[in-house]
């Protein structure tokens, strides 16, 4: 098993070493480009990413091509397209991989596998899943509650590395402002 994917598991769940190597065959190694586009709207997302290293954002593209960003899944997380990948469905997002990364997939059909033969999975999985549903919640309510100014000092606390990490246009487009509202920001810090 890939010791980033052994140490996002560490305390979660006690695997024997049987299921120790049925989880390290469920999760291939990928490594991509940047800008890579490992989801395209209107396909069937097939898998769920673990983020070695890099960093994953998953957007919405409206009619006249601006873009969303919806979550971003950085390393030692896991993320997908969810409702098209719980519901086999065309995703409404892209899922790109802005810099080069390196990552561990699981497939749909291996993530049934693993919540069906390895005790403690399914447990594991959804309290992940009701974290990551929370995180979204909070994300919404900051969008209609705060100002462009709240948000952002907010992600300055909450994950500074993000504004030190990340592109102005992607950090922007989280925080649902406009480049220039993002650079009057972080001039005035």
């Amino acid at each position: 098993m890939h010791p980033a994917l052994q140490k996002y598991l560490e305390g979660k769940l006690k695997l024997s070493p049987e299921h120790e190597a049925l989880v390290g065959n469920c999760f291939k190694p990928k490594f991509t480009k940047r800008n890579e586009v490992l989801l395209q709207k209107g396909d069937i997302a097939r898998h769920l990413y673990f983020v070695v290293k890099g960093y994953l954002r998953v957007f919405l593209t409206s009619e006249d091509g601006n873009e969303s960003t919806r979550f971003l899944i950085f390393e030692g997380n896991m993320g997908t397209a969810f409702p098209s990948y719980i519901l086999q469905q065309a995703s409404v997002a892209t899922i790109q991989s802005p810099e080069p990364s390196e990552l561990l997939t699981l497939s749909y059909h291996d993530r049934e596998r693993l919540l069906k033969e390895v005790p403690g999975w399914e447990t594991m999985y959804r309290i992940s899943i009701e974290q990551a549903y929370i995180e979204s919640i909070q994300r919404i309510e900051s969008l209609i509650t705060m100002d462009a100014k709240d948000r952002y000092n907010l992600l300055l606390e909450s994950q500074p590395e993000l504004i030190k990490k990340l592109p102005s246009k992607i950090i922007a487009d989280y925080l649902g402002i406009s480049q220039e509202t993002l650079s009057r920001l972080k001039s005035k810090k």
